[in-house]
């Protein structure tokens, strides 16, 4: 009797005692594992899959973890750079011997079943589909959004007292809305404010925005002024 198993992408005929290589699998040697991918059981009465066969299994022990042979890659670009470069490589086997074929009873054997080194585990399976991570995704938007709404607030109210205090510092040369939005949130919400500006106040102004001395230059305080008069 034989079987056609399939693991690592690749497809196995086998029989019982078989010696076989297969892509590295999660396992230490000494310990039996068991295929549950079984496309095909063979003997008296065959079984084909669809894809597989249900309930059927190849069990095998791990003997050891090997390396298969070095495989040379040799690749050269003849234009542009002319480069060259040669990689070797030795693909991570697991040796195992196959001990027995079941034509049914896999679900119940309690054998571990054969995983590829780079499987996900089933603890981290569960936390992907967990539903509840999902369910608290809305709350933390919500604490997310919450803070903008109040950002927004601020620019609104400090427009709303510019505009209560007569004074739009955007007449002011060089102002536009970008520039208005920096003033008002280093504290300047008004014409008479900038008028009342001391050398102190201009250097204050120049190194928190960076103006290197566009305020004197536009002559914004005398601009200021007449616009307040």
């Amino acid at each position: 009797m034989f079987a056609v198993l399939k693991t690592g992408g690749k497809q196995y005929k086998v029989q019982s005692g078989d010696m076989l290589r297969v892509e590295k699998l999660a396992a230490d040697a000494g310990e039996t594992i068991q295929f549950n991918e079984i496309l095909m059981l063979g003997g008296d009465a065959p079984v084909i899959g669809a894809p597989f066969v249900a309930d059927a299994a190849v069990q095998a022990e791990v003997i050891d973890q090997v390396k298969g042979d070095k495989v040379i890659n040799f690749v050269k670009r003849r234009r542009k750079h002319s480069s060259q470069r040669t990689k070797g490589h030795r693909q991570k086997l697991t040796l195992v011997r196959v001990t027995e074929i079941l034509n049914s009873g896999a679900d119940k054997s309690g054998v571990k079943a054969a995983m590829g080194a780079g499987s996900v585990s089933a603890t981290a399976v569960a936390a992907v589909t967990d539903p509840a991570p999902k369910a608290q995704a809305p709350k933390a938007q919500a604490a997310k959004t919450t803070p903008a709404k109040a950002t927004e607030a601020k620019p609104a109210a400090a427009k709303a007292d510019n505009a209560a205090a007569g004074g739009d510092l955007k007449k002011l040369a060089g102002v536009g809305p970008a520039l208005e939005k920096k003033l008002i949130a280093a504290g300047v919400t008004s014409l008479a404010q900038v008028a009342a500006w001391t050398e102190a106040d201009v250097s204050k102004i120049d190194e928190e925005l960076s103006f290197k001395g566009r305020i004197d230059r536009e002559g914004w305080i005398a601009q200021a002024k007449d616009l307040t008069a």
